[in-house]
C-alpha cells in the first residue's frame, strides 16, 4: 500500500487545529491512519486533536503488536482506542480552565494489506472510498453534525447544507464529555482503490466528484492530496485543511 498525507493552516486561520498520523505495523502487514481536526481555541484545539490522535494511534499499535493477541476485533479494538483519546483529551481540559471545551474530531483507523479496513468516527472529519475502475467515490462516514440531521430529516438538501450557516456546528465530539458513542464501519479496497481522509475544511471547498476526477487524473497519493489541498487553497480555505490518501 502506498499513503501519503497534507495539512495547511489555510488561508484565514491563523494556527493549524488539525493534525494526522500515517503509522505502518509491519507485523500486521497494515497502516493505522487518524485524522483529527480540534476546536476550542487556538492552543486548546490543537492539544485536543494532538493529544487524541496519539493516543487513538498507540493504543491501536499496541493492541496489534501485542504476543497475546491472535484473532483480532476491531471494532472493540477501535471503540477502545476512540475512548481512550477522548479520555486523555477530557482529562486534560479538567486539568486547566485555559483548555475548558476543547474537543476534536476523529477518523480513523485500520487498512490491512489485503484491502480489508475498518473504520471509527466521531464529527465531521470524512472518509471516502474512492474506485477508480468503478468511477465511483462513496462517504464511509456519517457526519455527526446540525445540518446532517437537518437533512436526515428533511428540513434541508444536501445542496442547502454545504451552504448553510450553521453547516460546521458538530454534534459529537472527542473530549468535550466523559464518554461519546462513535460510529464503526468495514470496507474493502480493491487493487487501485483509494480510502481518503479529510477534514472539513477540504469537503467545505472540494465537491466529492472532483476528488474523484483528481483521484483518476492522478496515479500516485501524494500527487493526489497535494492537487486537492492546492484546490482547497485557490478557493480561499476558511478553514484548517487536511488530506490523507492510502491506495491498495
Amino acid at each position: 500500500m502506498k499513503s501519503f498525507g497534507l495539512t495547511d493552516k489555510g488561508m484565514v486561520r491563523k494556527d493549524n487545529q488539525d493534525c494526522f498520523i500515517i503509522e505502518k505495523c509491519d507485523q500486521r502487514s497494515s497502516l493505522i491512519v487518524a485524522l483529527c481536526d480540534g476546536m476550542g481555541g487556538a492552543k486548546a484545539g490543537g492539544l485536543a486533536s494532538q493529544l487524541s490522535n496519539k493516543a487513538f494511534v498507540s493504543y491501536i499499535y499496541a493492541k496489534l503488536t501485542s504476543r497475546t493477541n491472535r484473532n483480532f476485533d476491531y471494532r472493540d479494538i477501535l471503540q477502545s482506542a476512540c475512548a481512550e483519546a477522548n479520555g486523555v483529551s477530557y482529562e486534560y481540559s479538567k486539568f486547566d480552565e485555559a483548555y475548558n471545551g476543547m474537543g476534536t474530531t476523529l477518523v480513523g483507523g485500520v487498512i490491512k494489506s489485503n484491502g480489508n479496513g475498518y473504520i471509527i468516527n466521531v464529527g465531521d472529519s470524512r472518509a471516502y472510498h474512492i474506485s477508480r475502475r468503478g468511477n465511483s467515490i462513496y462517504q464511509i462516514t456519517r457526519d455527526h453534525s446540525l445540518v446532517e440531521e437537518l437533512v436526515e430529516v428533511g428540513a434541508i438538501t444536501k445542496e442547502q447544507a454545504k451552504r448553510h450557516p450553521q453547516r460546521n456546528v458538530i454534534t459529537r465530539a472527542l473530549g468535550s464529555e466523559a464518554e461519546v458513542e462513535a460510529d464503526y464501519f468495514e470496507f474493502t479496497l480493491q487493487s487501485g482503490d483509494i480510502l481518503l481522509l479529510c477534514s472539513d475544511g477540504l469537503s467545505n471547498m472540494v465537491t466529492d466528484l472532483e476528488m474523484l476526477d483528481y483521484a483518476k487524473e492522478y496515479q500516485e497519493p501524494e500527487l493526489i492530496c497535494r492537487a486537492l489541498m492546492s484546490k482547497a487553497l485557490k478557493r480561499g480555505a476558511r478553514d484548517n485543511v487536511t488530506v490523507v490518501a492510502v491506495m491498495k
